[in-house]
């Protein structure tokens, strides 16, 4: 390990003490917030002062090892022990570099999920709805409570547009790396020939915001028109005007929302998409930024981004930054998005390691 990351590690074990005390102090204990943070923080940095510990008990034991091996006696039960250290040394040591990347700390909010139809007419709405059904299995599959937002059926099925709210630990976390440009090939159920096409669809996975650190929303900036809803939702929610459009005038970003039954409840949904999407606005600028001098392996996450092709005829899905082919197409569909989802993930620890080492260099 590195001098500069033990440097590191060792932190922990002083934050911790310190930790300790403060939690213990009356006044601490007085403050409710201010106790649910330090112990927030004290969990996090206890799990990885307890592994950096073990390192170094083990590193210990390999050098108490080494020393036995000196004697004849002992040689062969050495062996076996410096055998034993090092395996898990070298596990510790990927442990502990993986706690020292840095955490969004949005990873564990719940995200709106939104997928608009693309080009391909008819098809991309098609493609629209099959990815609506694979997020929402995938989601059911985690434990995720999925709501529908707002929708607009297409014509001869699927969407043109549909956004999603999927509430659970880590959905956002989990489900980030899927914003981008989704390209299909297959034979549409319109095609009487039997020629395959390429039709596309774009998907934005938001954080929802947290009440404390969203946006303010100027009043004076919001247009807000209330509509009657389309599409399945029962006999009242179509007799009523209870779907709800906010229109944010400076930026031009719309949110709606048609799923309740009460206006009231519409327009704090649709408010909570729109602060979703002028954060997302802001995090798609400073990414751009970013990029300007560095462009990350997963890319920015903006549409315009074509990450993945689904072929339907060879049962194929390619994701296409990190290479990644995968011949279980009809499993993907399914809602089995754990081998995608896990790769995705995986490739972007490498890349922040690979940071880690550089800054300790």
């Amino acid at each position: 390990m590195k001098a500069a990351i033990a440097q590191q590690l060792s932190k922990y074990t002083d934050r911790l003490a310190e930790l300790d005390f403060l939690l213990s102090r009356p006044d601490i204990m007085a403050d409710m917030g201010q106790f649910m943070r330090l112990s927030r923080e004290h969990t996090e940095v206890a799990a990885v002062a307890e592994r950096w510990a073990r390192y170094r008990q083990r590193e210990a034991d390999l050098a108490a090892a080494r020393e036995m091996l000196r004697d004849a006696d002992m040689a062969e039960l050495a062996g076996e022990e410096i055998a034993a250290a090092a395996a898990e040394i070298e596990q510790l040591d990927a442990e502990l570099q993986r706690m020292l990347l840095p955490k969004d700390p949005d990873d564990a909010r719940n995200a709106f999920l939104e997928i608009r139809a693309g080009t391909g007419g008819d098809e991309s709405a098609l493609f629209a709805g099959d990815l609506a059904r694979m997020y929402t299995r995938y989601a059911e599959s985690q434990g995720w409570r999925v709501e529908v937002m707002s929708e607009s059926p297409a014509e001869l099925g699927g969407y043109k547009e549909i956004v999603l709210r999927v509430a659970g630990d880590g959905a956002y976390g989990q489900l980030r790396f899927e914003s981008g440009g989704h390209r299909v090939q297959r034979v549409p159920v319109t095609e009487t020939q039997g020629r395959i096409h390429t039709s596309a669809a774009t998907v934005a996975v938001m954080p929802e915001p947290d009440e404390a650190q969203a946006i303010t929303l100027n009043p004076a900036d919001l247009r807000i028109d209330t509509f009657r809803a389309s599409g399945a939702g029962g006999q009242h929610i179509n007799k009523t005007d209870s779907a709800v459009r906010v229109v944010h005038l400076p930026t031009g970003l719309v949110a709606e929302c048609q799923d309740g039954r009460s206006q009231h409840s519409n327009k704090a949904k649709a408010l909570q998409v729109l602060q979703a999407r002028l954060q997302e606005k802001e995090r798609s600028e400073r990414a751009a930024r970013e990029a300007a001098t560095r462009k990350g392996l997963i890319g920015s996450g903006d549409r315009s981004d074509r990450i993945r092709t689904y072929n339907f005829p060879q049962g194929r899905l390619t994701d296409h930054r990190i290479n990644l082919t995968l011949y279980k197409l009809a499993n993907v569909m399914e809602g089995d998005l754990g081998d995608v989802v896990g790769a995705l993930r995986a490739a972007r620890e490498a890349e922040q390691l690979a940071e880690l080492e550089l800054s300790a260099a």
